[in-house]
């Protein structure tokens, strides 16, 4: 499939222009034409739900015009600046509770490669990635294992915590006080209390929506045996993180059986989180990628098309917000998303793998700075935490506020360069 081939999707009406034709206009809002609707968000006007719809249905015909209309409005907001953290990955437990169709991290106690880090490990990890030069320590987990497995249980209680979210906090402090590496924690669902507890010692946090369709709940869906994977309940982090104010990184899975509109829906709940708390510091648009060893290893992935389309619809609506993509799982022409209105390539580490998509290695970080550099912008190292959040940490008191100001630049970036 080209680059600008239009997705099989079943929320494309029959009736749509083939590729390459020249779009139809209607007067009904969802046939408006692409045309209009991007020289009315262009100029500033909202783009509302239904419009949205159509243009994430944009066909090929329709997509350059898209694109550019999306790189227009990031330069509106953005600097010529796309950033990195330079980061290692600590995968704490790769026990979790859930079932999800798509992953490979996941581990049953007992199975192949089930593992959870010990304190020397965390930071024998975290250690020699401060030597070469990472500012963020990123601890990936299952949700709540203890819940799920006896031998988890046993294992904390060892070690003399409660919950694996004790030892998560633990182990956030641990890297805090013996490195200079500033943690960034994806637990899972968390409550307010636990928002706020993880925040004394992690500048900003994270939990991808992945999708608000509860239609991947069903039998043989993505999210059938998946309990933490209600969006109601992510939602409902989401928000704590923002009534606690704590800077947040979340984002959208696709392609595990959403719509295109499922994508505009997700991306309509993380924009109005935003206004109503202004915590939201990343979104990230994160493609399935199939692998033999899942359930859903036969699952096509979405097409670069699916990419670009859904990128460029979620800075035409997100606007001012940072947008990131993996270029890892875009590989090998990752720089064509920076076409569609990204700011951002997530964590590049020179030491760990990605634990999540194992089979995707990190592009070298020369090469992504001549990529980057190729298209037009500057690659920047930050922290953990966006340039725009630290102010706030100026006027907080505390060894986390410390910290992150000691490890900023003048700008807010990462201070000890890559």
């Amino acid at each position: 499939m080209s680059a600008l081939s239009k997705p099989v999707n079943p929320s494309y009406p029959a009736d749509d222009p083939p590729a390459g034709a020249a779009p139809q206009c209607s007067a009904a809002p969802r046939e408006k034409p692409v045309a209009s609707i991007l020289a009315e968000v262009c100029d500033g006007l909202p783009l509302s739900r239904s419009l949205a719809y159509r243009l994430i249905r944009a066909t090929d015909f329709e997509l350059p015009p898209l694109l550019e209309a999306a790189a227009k409005v990031r330069t509106q907001f953005k600097s010529g600046v796309v950033t990195y953290s330079r980061k290692v990955f600590l995968p704490l437990t790769n026990l979790c509770r859930d079932y999800c169709g798509y992953c490979t991290f996941r581990r049953d106690p007992g199975d192949p490669g089930a593992h959870t880090m010990t304190p020397e490990e965390v930071l024998a990890v975290a250690s020699a990635g401060e030597r070469l030069g990472c500012t963020e320590a990123l601890f990936s987990l299952g949700d709540k294992p203890e819940l799920a497995f006896p031998e988890m249980r046993a294992w904390l209680k060892r070690l003399g915590y409660k919950s694996t979210l004790h030892y998560l906090e633990a182990m956030c402090e641990l890297v805090l006080r013996k490195t200079r590496l500033l943690p960034h924690a994806n637990p899972g669902v968390l409550s307010r209390v636990w928002v706020k507890r993880l925040a004394t010692y992690c500048p900003s946090l994270g939990l991808m929506l992945e999708t608000t369709s509860t239609a991947l709940l069903r039998p043989g869906a993505a999210h059938d045996r998946a309990p933490d994977k209600i969006p109601s309940r992510r939602i409902a982090t989401l928000q704590a993180a923002g009534e606690e104010g704590t800077p947040f990184t979340t984002g959208l899975l696709i392609g595990i059986g959403d719509t295109l509109e499922d994508r505009v829906d997700a991306l309509l709940a993380i924009r109005e989180l935003h206004r109503r708390y202004g915590h939201i510091q990343e979104v990230i648009i994160q493609n399935f990628r199939a692998k033999p060893t899942i359930p859903m290893r036969h699952h096509a992935e979405p097409s670069r098309g699916e990419m670009l389309r859904t990128i460029a619809v979620a800075r035409l609506l997100l606007r001012e917000m940072n947008l990131q993509a993996p270029p890892n799982l875009s590989a090998p022409d990752y720089e064509a998303l920076l076409s569609a209105g990204i700011n951002d390539w997530g964590g590049i580490s020179p030491l760990t793998p990605d634990f999540i998509n194992p089979e995707a290695p990190w592009p070298h970080l020369a090469e992504l700075e001549r990529r980057t550099a190729c298209a037009g912008f500057r690659l920047k190292q930050r922290l953990p935490i966006y340039p725009q959040f630290l102010p706030a940490f100026k006027n907080r008191a505390g060894f986390l506020a410390e910290r992150v100001l000691a490890a900023a630049d003048e700008e807010g970036y990462a201070r000890r360069a890559a």
